[in-house]
């Protein structure tokens, strides 16, 4: 039984482990919502996430028998450091058992904390499996992702700093994966401030928690692919699922697209770089999913875990929605002179040509012509659109590649 002073104690325990991190106004997010917007920043939490609250509450916990056996844990990336950083701290062995795909960045971070590794199975619930058959080989402790009472425990604190740091909070969105996270901030805050309206927030490829709630039990639900890894929880725990059910007011779900949009959004606006999952609650708002207007509203962004190589195609596809880069491919006769003609129509309008291709060997190419293809930088759709028109004056025949 989870009660109110097990979190007071566990902050108590955590000070000088974890950071007491920042809830930050946002100008820009509030007006866009119509709300005011306070974002809770665990994605600048040690480790990069909120995991490692609830990890290092679980092995203060531990005696010394269990110690000396070392700890075991699943996860996709997130949990795996919280627990390799909290065993590390604590000097007692760790092993990771994670998803095969999970994300080479979060791999390397928790081998960096010294932890062993063990890739196996395609989603979280697979090295959840694996993870408990070597526990039952090993006699390790195994450190549960979210369906645990000490871990609940120490993800409450999160709750605790919000109610310190806004005491007029009205509404708190939060993301759901297995449910560790808003089981720990709702039973904290319900319990201080009934009024205090707790909204869940799950990937669309796989909302278990919403689904188990229509059904009245945990249930399994399929995973379709997400970018949010550290939410793509096919299961909701019986712990997690029954603390939900008493104190969330509602739950929503969002798809990849409007999660990319908002990691964009964060880097360009408020130079916060968020994964997938750690984009989530503040996406719902973005999209109109929660239904408030006029609150004051905490906003949890639970991580910032995240390969750069993927950033780098959530800022491209990012600028080609927001119609701010243009691929322009068209067909021209092989001769002299005709790439400056069509360049002096990109250049009237000013946009800034970033790479030009030439293409002379391909299907769609007669002998003859030749293809040529520019990269521009645009400044939205509508310029992208007049350039289109002065093209087709000109006479070219034209595509634009997304």
């Amino acid at each position: 039984m989870i009660k109110l002073a097990d979190v007071e104690q566990a902050r108590r325990a955590l000070q000088g482990v974890v950071h007491y991190t920042a809830l930050e106004h946002s100008e820009t997010f509030s007006k866009l919502v119509h709300n005011d917007v306070y974002m809770k920043l665990e994605n600048l939490q040690k480790t990069g996430s909120f995991k490692v609250r609830g990890a290092y509450n679980k092995i203060l916990s531990l005696n010394e028998s269990e110690r000396k056996k070392g700890v075991i844990a699943a996860s996709a990336g997130n949990h795996a450091q919280g627990v390799a950083f909290a065993s590390a701290r604590a000097k007692l062995d760790s092993t990771i058992v994670m998803p095969e795909g999970a994300p080479l960045a979060k791999i390397q971070a928790t081998q960096n904390y010294g932890a062993k590794i063990v890739l196996h199975g395609e989603t979280f619930d697979e090295a959840m499996s694996y993870a408990r058959s070597l526990q039952q080989d090993t006699g390790a402790t195994f450190v549960h992702a979210f369906d645990d009472e000490q871990i609940i425990v120490g993800q409450g604190t999160i709750g605790l700093e919000i109610l310190q740091q806004l005491p007029e909070v009205e509404a708190i969105v939060c993301p759901i994966g297995g449910g560790g996270l808003i089981s720990g901030i709702a039973k904290v805050v319900k319990e201080r401030k009934p009024s205090v309206q707790i909204f869940g927030v799950e990937a669309a490829a796989c909302p278990s928690m919403e689904q188990s709630l229509q059904h009245n039990q945990p249930l399994k639900v399929s995973l379709e692919s997400t970018i949010a890894d550290g939410i793509a929880v096919k299961e909701p725990g019986p712990l997690t699922f029954d603390i939900v059910k008493q104190y969330v007011d509602d739950i929503v779900t969002v798809d990849d697209l409007e999660m990319a949009r908002t990691m964009l959004h964060l880097l360009e606006r408020s130079k916060l770089l968020v994964e997938g999952s750690g984009a989530a609650s503040l996406a719902a708002m973005l999209h109109e999913k929660i239904p408030l207007k006029e609150k004051k509203i905490a906003v949890i962004i639970s991580g910032g875990n995240i390969d750069i190589h993927f950033v780098s195609r959530i800022i491209e596809h990012g600028l080609v929605e927001a119609g701010r880069f243009a691929k322009i491919s068209t067909l021209v006769t092989d001769k002299p002179g005709q790439l400056n003609r069509l360049l002096q129509i990109v250049a009237k309008h000013q946009a800034n040509i970033i790479s030009i291709e030439h293409n002379r060997i391909s299907s769609r190419v007669v002998p003859g012509q030749t293809e040529i293809e520019l990269s521009l930088e645009t400044r939205d759709q509508q310029h992208i659109e007049t350039i289109e028109t002065e093209l087709k004056k000109a006479g070219y025949h034209f595509s634009r590649k997304t």
